[in-house]
């Protein structure tokens, strides 16, 4: 029997979905997936034949991942996941095609932890690959700030939150291309979440 659409997918963010659906994403890539959680965006990549390498601190979370690898046969070696820092990654300098960070950045302590974690993202991203993020941001309401850009959101949590120069300056910075325009969706009273993709240009 074929595979249900929640088999094939799980609980795929719906922003990296259509990243799929568009071509940007494609079968036996190399992924990496920085605050792979509990592997949600990994699960039709995996049976694509990507090369998928996956790191959170959650040490339960990423051994969900290695068992799913496992039961989905990919022959991916244990070592591809990884319990550790984004901003420290054990991997080399541009291994992947595609870096995913989604619903991570906003964990940021301050500005240079966010920076960091950014840097090590893009270190192991190659020329020509493509970074998709999705994370908090204050693009359509307004938060209490607490200091710098943490900020207070609606069910009470602190949340490092960018905004629309703050992504626009860093896409600059990096000298990347930004490949959709940013998407905010905000949810009543709680949060706003950004969609931020960019590709590293090739040397």
């Amino acid at each position: 029997m074929p595979l249900s659409i929640q088999e094939q997918f799980g609980q795929i963010d719906i922003y990296v979905f259509d990243q799929i659906l568009r071509g940007n994403i494609e079968p036996g890539m190399t992924v990496v997936d920085a605050g792979c959680g509990y592997g949600r965006n990994l699960v039709h990549l995996l049976r694509q034949g990507c090369e998928v390498f996956a790191i959170d601190q959650n040490a339960e979370g990423v051994e969900h991942v290695r068992q799913l690898s496992a039961s989905l046969e990919t022959g991916l070696p244990e070592e591809n996941f990884q319990v550790g820092a984004i901003e420290e990654m054990p991997w080399p300098d541009s291994i992947a095609d595609v870096v995913l960070s989604s619903a991570v950045l906003h964990f940021a302590r301050d500005d240079e932890h966010f920076h960091a974690m950014l840097a090590g993202m893009w270190r192991v991203l190659k020329p020509g690959g493509l970074l998709f993020c999705r994370l908090g941001s204050r693009i359509g309401m307004d938060f209490e700030r607490l200091r710098g850009n943490i900020h207070r959101i609606g069910d009470g949590s602190e949340w490092f939150l960018v905004d629309q120069q703050m992504l626009v300056d860093l896409t600059e910075e990096l000298n990347a291309v930004l490949v959709d325009p940013l998407k905010t969706t905000i949810v009543q009273d709680y949060r706003c979440m950004t969609t931020w993709v960019l590709r590293k240009r090739r040397r």
